[in-house]
């Protein structure tokens, strides 16, 4: 007898819909806000360190400073540490890549500093500290138990979640490591597929699957959004939520 064929795992992210109370949203922008200035801070620091002295500065001696940081600035202790310290991870993988571009030759691009608009999100690295699930709820460290529209079923053990803010809302993101890959039965039947412009694909007898032109629909819906945007006036709220 065959042994069994061995299961093919795969890491995958899902993502789910939050449902936070409006104090939680007021602290997962607070949250954001404070990412974002150290993303800053450091980079500042990085470039500074160069400009003037000639000195690389890692992510571990900037990891190194969270201490002090959070005596200087007590809003920083309410942010998790896993998150801060992703924050400077994040910025020394920038970094890694303006490296790497340089020394292919290619158009580097310098790491830049975010505005608010930019810079959409913030990790905790290592589920299970600071970010776990608890009934069906996501509780979050210094934020606490967020209510979460489960969309689909999810597989695999979660390593890492990302909190990210878009126009409709705040978003969880679960990294999960050892999600199985489940093959469709095979038919005994073989075809062809020839992707075209006209229709999305045709198949070996003849019959057409309809271009869904989705970039059509999006571009329409962008025309409109902004269209909205140009009727606000300029600083007000009702402009930057149109935005």
């Amino acid at each position: 007898m065959d042994a069994a064929a061995p299961v093919v795992t795969v890491r995958k992210t899902y993502k789910y819909k939050l449902q936070p109370t409006a104090e939680q949203e007021g602290t997962l922008a607070f949250v954001l806000r404070r990412c974002r200035e150290l993303y800053n801070a450091g980079l500042q620091e990085r470039r500074d360190a160069w400009q003037k002295r000639g000195v690389s500065i890692t992510a571990a001696s900037q990891s190194a400073q969270l201490p002090a940081i959070k005596d200087m600035r007590p809003e920083y202790r309410e942010v998790h540490s896993q998150v801060l310290q992703d924050v400077l991870t994040r910025l020394d993988r920038a970094f890694q890549t303006f490296f790497r571009r340089v020394k292919a030759g290619e158009t580097p691009g310098y790491p830049r500093f975010h505005g608010a608009n930019r810079y959409n999100s913030f990790t905790y690295k290592q589920f299970g500290n600071g970010a776990t699930l608890d009934n069906g709820l996501l509780v979050l460290s210094k934020i606490g138990r967020l209510a979460v529209r489960w969309s689909r079923p999810q597989d695999g053990t979660p390593k890492t979640a990302t909190i990210s803010w878009e126009a409709d809302g705040w978003y969880a993101c679960f990294s999960c490591e050892g999600v199985p890959i489940q093959p469709l039965p095979a038919t005994g039947h073989e075809t062809g597929i020839d992707l075209g412009l006209e229709s999305f694909a045709t198949l070996a007898d003849g019959s057409q699957i309809a271009n869904p032109r989705i970039f059509r629909v999006a571009e329409r819906k962008l025309k409109r959004a902004q269209c909205r945007v140009s009727r606000r006036k300029k600083g007000s709220h009702r402009r930057r939520k149109a935005v």
